[in-house]
């Protein structure tokens, strides 16, 4: 009878085993972050900064070079203000029209489109007194 030692068949296939179902979870933790990644390739912002969404965003976007997919976060107290998404003509007549997507957790995030992209608030008359923003993404 051979004396069986430390490479044994059966250790040795109880290892690989091991082996290959570690090396079967991290690269399935590495895909799964690689897919995040790639999803979550937009930039976020801030609008207003510090300041948050406020009657002085109309400005806040000079400067800065948006693309479609990346996010705007708008951080206001939910019963002074909204946010809603309009198009050209809502934004010029502070209107809503049929179809505009109306925000009020007082921290919305709103993947941008490309092209024009227009904001309101419509709470207490704030977008007649130029409480509106507009934000081009290429």
């Amino acid at each position: 009878m051979a004396a069986q030692g430390r490479g044994s068949a059966r250790g040795n296939t109880a290892a690989v085993l091991a082996l290959v179902l570690l090396c079967v979870l991290v690269h399935s933790e590495l895909a799964d972050c690689c897919v995040v990644v790639l999803a979550d390739a937009g930039t976020t912002y801030y609008v207003g900064d510090s300041n948050g969404w406020s009657f002085s965003s109309p400005s806040w976007p000079n400067g800065k070079h948006f693309h479609a997919g990346d996010t705007l976060v708008f951080r206001y107290i939910p019963w002074i203000h909204n946010v809603v998404a309009v198009d050209e003509d809502g934004y010029n007549g502070c209107t809503t029209p049929p179809g505009s997507r109306t925000y009020t957790s007082g921290a919305d995030h709103i993947t941008l489109a490309k092209g024009d992209n227009f904001f309101i608030c419509t709470r207490f008359g704030h977008c007649n007194l130029g409480m509106k923003l507009v934000v081009y993404a290429a």
